[in-house]
């Protein structure tokens, strides 16, 4: 192995400190990675540097940010897992050095067309996970070196970081914004129905829980509360996709236990894998009763004047997306004036080192049959109060609208 000068020791050192030099963090990550792919190409004396981020639903690595191979990203070049160049990479999640560029050895006609001769690729790692490749790329004839390839992966760990980053950023935004997309902007307050909600999401990443009221064209009230496991981006997304269809299957049955089975068989076959609870209540017109459906849910507690408050007595149901054709139980309840229902999700509820059955017991002492704000700035000063939650929030209170007394 040849020793190493001190003029290229001094080299190799400056290099080094321009790939970690702390005001790369004072970037945001868009601009990080944009000032890195640049000082990456200088460092290793490449005409081109590219980044391609791996959609794991997808099988493919997308273009995402280029120095020098620009259109790669301006065409949306997309490379198969384990095929070519970059798909050899992310597959076998180990770097790859080509001293010879030709259609055998890579897939994207565009690295042909620009004539470039010789790649230097590693993948990006976050979490242990491989989630894309970075590679740069010489327009004349080289052999990268056991050097430059500690450069190039000192390089894509920096660029990992920023990236991981980035992408847990953007799908907490798009996540929030899904969600309050979907969320009713206004209960309905029609006839004796008195209604009010509280939202909360959580510290962490945010999840799939959601709320729906809606009146069905019979006038039947729907009240929907549910929770799809997982969080960020992908939970908000196919909660999204079950308000749609459950509101879909609602317009055709007022059966709760229907509604539920149909989404379940909906799920179990376009979202494999996926799971969420969700109770569906559907109101008399006149609201004298409610039947209520649960699929692993929480029961709503109730309250009514002169009575305790407690758990409504429906019977338990599984997930959606447990078990294919589970069977769905209907609980009806009458409802005098003035009962109170209140609906929730298990942010409410689940806390470390807390009994789930002692915070429910909390809970139905605090319900009251009191108007549904009331209850609302009650329950959550109650179970809430000011400690930070790391799980989202739903909270819905329905009462019907108590009698008024007959003037003498």
């Amino acid at each position: 192995m040849a020793s190493v000068t001190p003029t290229g020791l001094t080299h190799r050192l400056r290099d080094i400190q321009t790939l970690t030099d702390a005001a790369l963090s004072r970037l945001d990550d868009h601009d990080l990675l944009s000032e890195l792919l640049d000082r990456t190409r200088a460092i290793l004396q490449a005409d081109t540097a590219a980044v391609l981020l791996l959609d794991p639903s997808a099988g493919q690595l997308l273009a995402t940010a280029a120095a020098g191979l620009e259109e790669e990203v301006r065409q949306g070049v997309r490379i198969p897992l384990g095929r070519g160049f970059a798909g050899r990479i992310a597959a076998e999640g180990r770097p790859v050095i080509l001293d010879h560029v030709d259609h055998s050895t890579v897939l994207n006609p565009i690295l042909l067309r620009k004539g470039i001769r010789a790649l230097m690729g590693v993948p990006l790692i976050a979490a242990g996970k491989v989630i894309g490749v970075l590679h740069v790329g010489s327009l004349t004839d080289r052999v990268f070196t056991s050097d430059d390839l500690e450069l190039l992966e000192l390089a894509a760990d920096r660029a990992a970081a920023a990236v991981a980053s980035l992408m847990a950023q953007e799908n907490r935004i798009a996540a929030e914004a899904l969600q309050r997309s979907l969320l009713p902007a206004a209960l309905p307050q029609d006839g004796e129905a008195e209604l009010a909600v509280r939202y909360v999401p959580g510290q962490g990443l945010v999840g799939g829980d959601w709320y729906d009221v809606f009146t069905l064209p019979s006038g039947q009230l729907g009240v929907v509360i549910g929770d799809v496991t997982g969080s960020g981006l992908p939970a908000a997304v196919i909660m999204g996709r079950m308000r749609s269809a459950l509101r879909a299957y609602a317009l055709d049955t007022s059966d709760p236990a229907e509604v539920l089975a149909r989404l379940d068989a909906k799920v179990q076959h376009f979202e494999p894998g996926a799971l969420a609870t969700v109770a569906y209540a559907v109101f008399d017109q006149d609201l004298e009763r409610v039947r209520i459906c649960l699929a692993g849910h929480f029961p709503p507690v109730i309250a009514s004047s002169g009575h305790p408050a407690a758990l409504a007595d429906v019977p338990p149901g599984l997930l959606i997306g447990a078990v294919p054709g589970a069977k769905r139980r209907v609980a009806t309840i009458d409802i005098s004036p003035g009962t109170v229902l209140c609906f929730f999700t298990d942010g409410l509820v689940e806390r470390r080192g807390q009994l789930i059955d002692d915070a429910l017991t909390r809970l139905s002492q605090v319900v009251t049959a009191e108007p549904p704000e009331d209850v609302c700035s009650t329950v959550m000063g109650a179970m809430v109060g000011s400690e930070p939650a790391l799980d989202d929030t739903a909270l819905l209170v329905f009462r019907r609208q108590p009698s008024v007394p007959r003037q003498p």
